[in-house]
């Protein structure tokens, strides 16, 4: 049984901080430079307090041509703003009955206010680790305690009934290193051996050569043609630098034409195969089109998980993948990965499979949090780019920087760096108290929420 206890959320303060990029990442049909990162505080009313970060990445929650960047940061904040008007102060409630109650209606609210799904649950899922790590400090147990002991009260998940919850996170084992999957990005620079004025690699064989990376993951445009003879040079590169490898295709939502998927799939025949094919076609268009047969590799889903039941429906269309990413909610990945167990059951066989993915997790709390899910969910592989086209703690003060390197000291470097070595993160420093950290972020040096569109 669940040794969960109710909480009430006394205040939840959210504001921002401004990240420049060290490298254009492009990704899709978007170039990102720069963007706002958000950051929560949450009070219980027992005094616990808890903290979350998260990029809010423009052109990738929503992608519609008729908005722009501002106007998709604008969404982001008015989705963490319609959720701590539903939890602060309300009636006493376990962390996942929290979410549970509220989830809903707020995905109505913000759907009439014209926001995406992944708009919309962008509140909960950076609140509600927020939550969970103010939840943790009160009780006196980390993450993964919280985890093992059902905590977070989960129970009664549509499509799921009769689930042992309380049993299956007990069982479920920690990794406590993962290995880092680098991220090609369509601008990147491949065979040339280049660093940048800060010393980090910039090109793909300077990268390998500094981290160690044995897992890739590469972006794609939509045109078969181009993607192609750009996955040929990176497999070249791959090649002669790492020999046994392993790499992800991201077609960000660009393959609208299924006869452009079908022609890209044929000309993956003869190259070494992908791991899977992550959300080619666009969201819009991912429930209503029946997905080519996975001769070349299964398709996973990302940008179409905008709702909780997504992979569900996703399933009957042809989908065998969904992605965790901290962003979407900690409940969703671990709802979707005991619906991969529940799914694989009959079978034996592992046909329904969740990945990791990053959305540019930027050091300090939101690449720990992402990081200690990724463990907690048995993910061996994850993606993570934010070390690379980020710069460490960018703009946070010194001090801040430090006490991170100082209570982290397995997951950065002296630089205070994401540390990477032979293509692996450790993250033992991660299974303390509380949600993945051991310090918080200077309050004092972050802006007002209303501020995060002017920092594009």
């Amino acid at each position: 049984m669940s040794n969960a206890a109710k909480i009430v959320i006394a205040a939840i303060d959210a504001r921002v901080r401004p990240v420049q990029l060290r490298l254009p990442f492009r990704f899709g049909a978007i170039t990102l430079t720069a963007c706002p990162q958000l950051f929560v505080r949450v009070a219980l009313a027992s005094g616990a307090e808890g903290f979350a970060a998260e990029m809010m990445v423009p052109k990738w929650f929503d992608k519609r041509p008729t908005l722009t960047p501002s106007d998709n940061i604008a969404h982001l904040a008015l989705a963490i703003e319609m959720t701590t008007a539903a939890y602060v102060d309300d009636a006493p409630a376990t962390t996942f009955g929290l979410y549970r109650r509220h989830r809903l209606a707020l995905a109505s609210a913000a759907e009439g206010a014209g926001l995406t799904g992944l708009s919309a649950s962008f509140g909960q899922a950076v609140i509600d680790r927020a939550v969970i790590d103010a939840m943790c400090r009160e009780r006196g147990a980390s993450f993964f305690d919280a985890a093992r002991g059902n905590l977070f009260g989960i129970e009664q998940v549509d499509g799921l009934a009769g689930w042992d919850w309380s049993g299956w996170l007990a069982a479920l084992v920690p990794l406590q290193r993962i290995e880092a999957r680098h991220t090609v990005g369509m601008l990147d620079e491949l065979d040339t051996i280049r660093d940048g004025e800060d010393g980090l690699p910039i090109s793909l064989r300077a990268v390998i050569r500094r981290y160690g990376h044995r897992s890739f993951k590469v972006k794609l445009g939509g045109n078969p043609a181009t993607d192609l003879a750009r996955l040929r040079a990176v497999l070249a590169v791959l090649d002669s630098e790492v020999g046994s490898f392993r790499y992800t295709l991201d077609g960000n939502e660009q393959y609208a034409d299924t006869n452009a998927l079908e022609e890209l799939l044929d000309g993956l025949n003869p190259l070494q195969r992908p791991l899977y094919i992550e959300q080619p076609v666009p969201r819009e268009l991912s429930f209503s089109t029946a997905l080519p047969a996975d001769r070349i590799a299964p398709f996973l889903m990302d940008e179409a998980d905008g709702s909780l039941d997504a992979f569900a429906l996703g399933r009957e269309v042809g989908w065998r993948g969904i992605s965790s990413k901290a962003c979407k909610g900690v409940y969703k990945s671990l709802i979707n990965r005991a619906r991969c167990d529940h799914w694989n059951a009959p079978s034996g066989q592992p046909r329904f499979f969740m990945s990791a993915e990053d959305l540019t997790c930027q050091a300090g709390l939101s690449v720990q949090q992402d990081l200690a899910l990724v463990s907690l969910l048995g993910i061996a592989h994850c993606e993570r780019n934010g070390h690379h086209y980020g710069a460490g703690f960018g703009i946070a003060p010194p001090a801040e920087r430090d006490a991170f390197r100082s209570a982290h000291g397995d997951l950065y470097d002296g630089d205070a760096r994401l540390r990477i070595a032979g293509g692996v993160i450790h993250i033992d420093s991660l299974f303390a108290p509380g949600y993945a950290r051991l310090v918080a972020p200077d309050w004092q040096a972050t802006l007002p929420l209303r501020t995060a569109a002017d920092l594009l």
